[in-house]
């Protein structure tokens, strides 16, 4: 049954590959548009890189895109604590991700895309690597790096991992699958025991399973910097009248809803400004025509970012990635996209770390942890329509020391639950450390050696 499956699933890809790779090579050479993407996600990492690699052990890490990029930063950042002589590699899938990947790591970590799911491609790239341990973030499991890896003796992570109740059901149907999948990974390092629970029933070994929280939290409280708040004001020609109705990572049939709870909104607080922000720009059209039919008109973030234009409409589109987080920053009331919709809802703890109470829909499946720590606190506001989305967003800005009183308490639960990115990072040098290929000293960054020995 092993073999079968595997087979199966070999040849599945396989068949998928082959067939899709000549147009998309056609495409790429006609285009000019994804060449040397192409060639990485074939597994060509530039054959240089490997040589360029200083230190050891290799930790290379996989963050799929923003979301995942933004968990590696805390826990690279503590990894390197703990083993100072290690060198780290991270891979992205999306261009979005390996931007921000660059962005936030610069020289110091090489940043390349992932190879495709393929034997041939994942080979490829994992014998130019040459990694020692390799570390998925998430949910990100593959079915044939995992093997390849096995075969070639590397260890394999999943770490800051999260299955939603939504999607273990569809994980559930192919088990038997997923068991034989799971037998790859040397070490689960789950967010919640929730999760943890969840990748048992899939068939993860009990032994090799952790609850450590989330990594998410130690880089939000160090990204708020203040001056961004100064920055986005500016941007958005903000004066202290102003309230701030933001709605972040909607999804298709939500800006309906915050459209119309704006309506509501503006009838008793009429300067009131709305920022919406949709998980995919390219929407943006849409959602223009959408903003105009409710009879309002409104301007793109890139135009004002820009400083080509200032502000003067009362609806702002964010047609641009990774500028939510600081948005958030001058929000007054932020709703939390993906939640009015069945799509588990999206990270409200980027709002909260700047001290706003966030309101989102009943669909939080993906952040269980978060919504439970925010509705302690009592920031947490979850609403079901447009109705219930403006009635509670009318109160609390009649009510603007409650609304500043439970958004600080809303920053100060994401500081408490910090941590989780050194205990990832602990599982990671567990399996350094079981690594029987692993020599007892390696160079550490100062140029002298280091005993690869657990402290204490």
């Amino acid at each position: 049954m092993k073999r079968f499956l595997r087979g199966a699933y070999t040849v599945l890809t396989g068949g998928l590959f082959m067939s899709c790779l000549p147009p998309f090579f056609i495409y790429t050479r006609l285009s000019g548009r994804y060449g040397d993407n192409l060639k990485e996600r074939l597994g060509y990492v530039p054959a240089a890189l490997s040589k360029e690699l200083p230190g050891s052990p290799r930790i290379w890490i996989h963050a799929v895109s923003l979301g995942e990029v933004r968990v590696a930063a805390p826990i690279i950042k503590a990894l390197r604590r703990l083993i100072p002589a290690c060198s780290v590699i991270v891979s992205t899938t999306t261009e979005h991700g390996r931007s921000l990947a660059r962005q936030t790591f610069g020289d110091d970590v090489p940043v390349v895309y992932a190879p495709i799911d393929f034997v041939a491609s994942v080979r490829k790239a994992l014998s130019r690597i040459r990694p020692d341990i390799l570390v998925f973030l998430e949910t990100e499991i593959w079915p044939t790096w995992l093997a390849e890896a096995r075969r070639m003796g590397i260890k394999t992570a999943l770490i800051n991992g999260r299955i939603s109740a939504r999607s273990v059901k569809g994980y559930l149907r192919f088990r038997p699958f997923f068991r034989e999948v799971l037998r790859n990974v040397d070490a689960f390092s789950m967010i919640l025991e929730n999760d943890a629970a969840r990748i048992r029933a899939m068939g993860a070994d009990p032994g090799k399973i952790e609850a450590n929280g989330n990594a998410k939290y130690d880089l939000l409280v160090s990204l708020a910097d203040p001056a961004m708040e100064v920055d986005m004001r500016q941007a958005l020609n903000l004066e202290n009248r102003h309230r701030v109705f933001i709605a972040g990572s909607t999804r298709e049939g939500e800006e309906a809803i915050v459209l119309d709870a704006y309506e509501r909104i503006l009838r008793e607080f009429p300067d009131t400004i709305l920022i919406l922000a949709p998980r995919h720009i390219g929407r943006t059209p849409a959602i223009g025509s959408l903003v105009e039919q409710h009879g309002f008109r409104y301007q793109l973030w890139r135009e004002l970012f820009r400083r080509e234009v200032r502000r003067s409409a009362s609806v702002v589109i964010v047609d641009t990635y990774g500028e939510l987080f600081k948005v958030y920053s001058v929000g007054s009331i932020v709703f939390c996209g993906a939640s009015l919709v069945p799509l588990g809802g999206q990270n409200p703890l980027e709002a909260a770390v700047w001290g706003k109470v966030v309101f989102y829909g009943p669909s939080m499946e993906n952040f269980l942890d978060a919504r439970a720590l925010l509705e302690k606190a009592g920031a947490g506001i979850s609403v079901s329509s447009a109705v219930t989305l403006a009635d509670r967003a009318i109160w609390f800005l009649r009510h603007p020391d409650t609304l500043e009183r439970y958004g600080a308490k809303a920053r100060q639960a994401v500081i408490k639950n910090q941590g989780a990115a050194q205990k990832h990072a602990e599982v990671i040098r567990k399996l350094v450390f079981s690594n029987n290929n692993m020599t007892a000293f390696v160079p550490s960054c100062d140029g002298e050696k280091q005993s690869l020995q657990p402290n204490g």
